[in-house]
Order: structure tokens, then C-alpha cells, then sequence
């Protein structure tokens, strides 16, 4: 059943990063770090509102996100760049393993949330992993996060009734951490066709990107693939 979907020129270019900083010295050690085929580092920024600025010009599809920096914090950075660009995955990055600064990335759409001292090829397979519509965030850290918000905001009956059959076990999968071409995988899809029924979940709910769409998920109680 599988669509005869060819891979777009976007599928198969450089993965365009931003990556930013307020520290030189992390930002060199970041473009150090990802000196890999197929990674291309398009530009640099210091604070916040550098990187909502550089987005757009530099056509970024990756943005690496400090937390803590001048001028404008990266959680706040990370929520205007998702307004402004949705299709720009963005990973925070912090030193601190902290529940809350995951539950703002969360809510601001950051598909990642890695902490500073990670491998390289951790770094490396993340961009690449968001870059293909997942996500990346500790299992640990976001279940415990979720179930907080289970707590929270008990029940939405009715709230998936919009989706087709079909949407909700993309959906489903999505929010277990699955990437578009896993998904295609599993369902014998293209990425392609993977890729719009994602996107026409996130308009249906009215939510910004596939975490919040899992956030949804687990509000309403369907378990997780």
C-alpha cells in the first residue's frame, strides 16, 4: 500500500544548523562537534533574539538553543522562532536537568531537550532524528513530565474525534517518539504522505508541533507505542 512518492530535494540536502550561544567558546565547540557529512553549521548566534532574527535569512531547518543567555532567554526564543517558522525544529540545550525548563520547552515546541556535556554522536544523531519530523527528549524526564500534566488537565473526550482512523495511529505513534520514516515504515507509507498526515494532525488539534499533539495524547489517555 505503499505511495509512489519520490523524496523531495529538502530530503536529501545538508541538514542546516544555527547554533546558539552567548559563550564563543561553546559555540566553536558545538561547530567542532558537528563537522559531519551532511550537517552544515549556516550561521552563529549569542542571544535569543539573534536567533529569532537569523532563522528566516539563513533558512536554518535545526536551531541549537542555549537557555540562559542575554537579550532574551532560549525558551523564549524557542517559542517566537516556532511561531515564525513551524517547519524549524529546534533542540534546547541547558547544564541543567531541570523538569521545569523541559516542561517550557515542551510548551514552547522544542522538538529536543539535551544537556550540555552530551557525546558527540548523541548531538549529531539528534539534528538528524528532529531534522526527519522526531523528537528528542530523556524518556525519564518527559514521562514524568507528562504524567504531571495528566494530573493537571484530566480528560479530553472528544478532543482526537476530528482525526481519521488513519491520523490517530500516526498520532499515536508520533507522540511515542517515532519518526516520520519510521512511521513510513510501519504503516507502509512514504515519508512523504507521513510528513502531510503529521502536519494536518497538528492544524486539526490546533496545536504547534507533534509534542504538543503528544501532550494531547496523554491528556486524553491513549497509551503510547
Amino acid at each position: 500500500m505503499a505511495d509512489a512518492e519520490p523524496r523531495t530535494d529538502r530530503d536529501t540536502e545538508d541538514i542546516r544548523v544555527l547554533v546558539t550561544d552567548d559563550h564563543p567558546v561553546v559555540r566553536d565547540g558545538l561547530r567542532a562537534m558537528l563537522d559531519e557529512p551532511g550537517i552544515n553549521v549556516v550561521g552563529e548566534a549569542a542571544t535569543g533574539q539573534q536567533a529569532v532574527d537569523r532563522v528566516g535569512p539563513l533558512n536554518a531547518d535545526v536551531v541549537l538553543m542555549d537557555v540562559r543567555m542575554p537579550d532574551m532567554d532560549g525558551l523564549t526564543a524557542t517559542k517566537l522562532v516556532k511561531q515564525q517558522h513551524p517547519g524549524v525544529a529546534v533542540i534546547v540545550i541547558s547544564s541543567f536537568e531541570s523538569k521545569d525548563y523541559l516542561r517550557q520547552a515542551v510548551e514552547a515546541g522544542a522538538a529536543g531537550y539535551l544537556l550540555k556535556g552530551m557525546k558527540r554522536n548523541l548531538l549529531v544523531e539528534s539534528i538528524r532524528v528532529v531534522r526527519d519530523g522526531g523528537s528528542i527528549f530523556d524518556p525519564a524526564m518527559l514521562a514524568s513530565l507528562l504524567q504531571d500534566v495528566a494530573r493537571r488537565e484530566p480528560g479530553l473526550e472528544g478532543t482526537l474525534d476530528r482525526l481519521t482512523e488513519r491520523e490517530l495511529r500516526v498520532l499515536q505513534l508520533a507522540a511515542g517518539g517515532h519518526t516520520n520514516r519510521e512511521i513510513a515504515d510501519e504503516l507502509g507509507y512514504s515519508v512523504g504522505t507521513i510528513k502531510n498526515a503529521v502536519q494536518r494532525v497538528i492544524e486539526k488539534l490546533d496545536v504547534s508541533d507533534r509534542t504538543q499533539a503528544a501532550v494531547l495524547v496523554v491528556r486524553a489517555g491513549i497509551e503510547l507505542d
